[in-house]
């Protein structure tokens, strides 16, 4: 009869143990669903994060193109004359810094103005900014055919 009782309160301790262990944890299957629920919403959600940032930089850089040029038209109108350099901006104060190109370093391409327009026909200066980058913008031109 021991012996019985024994082996009874051994298969019900095995059931008790089975069935906390299955409350607790997860099972295979649950965890391959879970993750692909999360790799389906990571590949809607990159493509969407990836314009977002391109559209930023962008912007920035329809902004950036706008000062430049409007600084250099401003330093035009002041000084009888046009620029030589952008660090000439930045010297009579017309802007605090050059800012990057969309390549992420200064490489604006400077357009010189035509001798039969400049203020001064011997000394031609720069006429206006744009992008140094030959990549491809989001509407289809390269970033180097972007005026402000």
């Amino acid at each position: 009869m021991k012996f019985k009782s024994k082996v009874r309160n051994k298969v019900r301790n095995l059931e008790g143990r089975s069935q906390r262990s299955r409350i607790r944890g997860f099972t295979l299957i649950e965890m391959v669903v879970v993750i692909s629920m999360i790799l389906v919403l990571l590949s809607i959600a990159l493509p969407m994060y990836n314009r977002s940032i391109l559209h930023s930089k962008e912007t920035r850089l329809r902004q950036d193109l706008k000062t430049l040029n409007e600084a250099i038209d401003n330093y035009s109108l002041d000084k009888g004359h046009a620029p030589q350099n952008l660090d000439d901006l930045v010297q009579a104060g017309y802007i605090k810094f050059i800012p990057d190109d969309i390549t992420g370093s200064n490489t604006w391409q400077t357009q010189q103005e035509d001798p039969q327009n400049a203020w001064d026909p011997n000394n031609t200066g720069i006429a206006s900014v744009r992008s140094g980058s030959d990549a491809e913008a989001s509407d289809g031109r390269p970033y180097s055919a972007w005026d402000h």
